[in-house]
């Protein structure tokens, strides 16, 4: 099997080339498409030879798209930014220079600074049909704030957001130790976006739980939420894995383990 990872940023190369085995759609305001790339272009595209197109362009998430591929794999959420930022705190290269007074001579004209929510209900449709007809879903991370603009999306996720604490350490711990995704993985540790949820799906199908083991809690939710789940969809299987907000989690050995397990079983290799 050729092993590939591309990164496309427009429709026409991705229409153009002979396409991979997975679709990615990756990138938004606040986690970089690069890191993604590098992190999941190793992990599932290098080290377990799954050749993946990358993508960053959300209008690209198209039932025409999708058509020959056998695995989706979604890490971004829900919002692109058409008329910029209020501010800069999400640009990494400006936080790291200790945030200096930001001068603009002419100044720049003032602008709206409104999310906007992208999913369209033909995206979500895509989706759907794509797990109802066979296909491997796999969402990673941040998702979840896809789901509350789009039912359908939101059916095939089985969740919806209910935001994350800054950045903290918490443990990663296996609540259902006999699924082919949870194969061989122990409890780990990492430093990430803690992601709350409310999971709308059969409890059975839970894998993972997120444990803030200091008791630091979010809003009224507690120190634990949701962290994966897989279930059946239509002729097709969907797994969701809430750690991935920084590299050093995707490339995390046990956390490397469960997503290579996951695609697996997502694309229903033999043994999986």
């Amino acid at each position: 099997m050729t092993r590939r990872t591309v990164l496309i940023t427009a429709c026409a190369p991705l229409l153009a080339h002979q396409k991979g085995t997975a679709f990615a759609l990756i990138g938004d305001r606040y986690h970089n498409s690069d890191y993604i790339r590098t992190g999941l272009g190793k992990t599932l595209g290098k080290d377990a030879g799954i050749p993946i197109d990358f993508c960053d362009e959300v209008r690209m998430l198209s039932a025409e798209t999708l058509k020959g591929y056998k695995l989706l794999i979604i890490q971004r959420d829900g919002m692109t930014w058409p008329d910029g930022y209020a501010d800069e705190s999400s640009n990494a290269g400006y936080v790291n220079t200790g945030k200096p007074k930001l001068v603009s001579d002419p100044p720049v004209p003032k602008h709206d600074a409104k999310p906007h929510f992208w999913i369209t209900p033909e995206q979500g449709k895509a989706v759907k049909e794509f797990a109802q007809r066979g296909g491997g879903v796999l969402l990673l991370h941040n998702v979840t704030y896809i789901a509350p603009h789009n039912t359908d999306f939101r059916d095939v996720l089985g969740a919806a957001t209910e935001g994350h604490p800054p950045i903290r350490t918490f443990k990663v711990k296996v609540t259902n130790t006999n699924h082919p995704i949870t194969k061989g993985v122990r409890d780990f540790v990492v430093t990430d976006e803690q992601h709350y949820m409310q999971y709308e799906k059969d409890p059975k199908h839970l894998l993972l739980e997120s444990v803030n083991e200091e008791g630091l809690t979010f809003k009224t939710l507690g120190a634990k939420a949701p962290a994966g789940w897989a279930y059946d969809y239509g002729k097709g299987r969907v797994c969701y894995l809430a750690p991935g907000h920084l590299l050093t989690v995707i490339w995390n050995p046990e956390y490397e383990k469960l997503l290579q397990n996951a695609a697996r079983w997502l694309l229903k290799q033999p043994g999986a």
